[in-house]
């Protein structure tokens, strides 16, 4: 069985899609997944799994909790080296953002990237994860409020470094 990380898109926000953690990892455990973790409730989880799950994962969501979320699923060694490419690493974890982009990057709006960019902030771009540092607060920044604009019809999930961090440890003590 494959060692996955996999971040689930929008659920458990805003009171809307609401997943209760212990019941998505039985749920997964019935399907036929292993050693599953999940880290708070935002759809962090990782797993292990023969094959590829984002099929069966998305029709596990939509049987068990109604709707069927973006599965974005990544190899431990997917996941290392998009945390080993951030280019913000002396950031603190809170501030520093991993957009996970499906679709073409090369479509990103950088005149309305940096117009939506404030002072203090900065971000790169590296194969289909957009970094952004934003020392002031993700809360604060218009840039990562309107990251939907600036990559036009691409589908996006973001985490912080933390989060990264933290799955990287469940995924080293699986």
């Amino acid at each position: 069985m494959e060692q996955w990380i996999i971040l689930l898109r929008g659920i458990n926000v805003g009171g809307h899609h609401l997943v209760p953690m212990k019941e998505l990892r039985t749920a997964m455990e019935a399907a036929g997944f292993s050693s599953v973790k999940t880290y708070i409730q935002s759809g962090n989880i990782v797993c292990r799994f023969a094959g590829r799950p984002e099929d069966i994962l998305e029709t596990l969501m939509e049987r068990h909790f109604g709707f069927r979320p973006w599965v974005l699923v990544l190899s431990l060694a997917e996941l290392r080296a998009v945390a080993e490419a951030n280019p913000f690493r002396e950031g603190a974890g809170k501030t520093v953002h991993f957009f996970f982009l499906e679709g073409d990057p090369a479509r990103m709006d950088r005149v309305l990237a940096q117009s939506l960019q404030a002072e203090t902030e900065q971000f790169e771009l590296r194969d289909n994860v957009f970094y952004l540092y934003a020392p002031e607060g993700i809360g604060r920044s218009r840039l990562a409020g309107r990251i939907g604009k600036v990559f036009p019809e691409t589908r996006i999930t973001a985490r912080n470094r933390n989060t990264i961090e933290k799955l990287l440890d469940l995924a080293r003590d699986s």
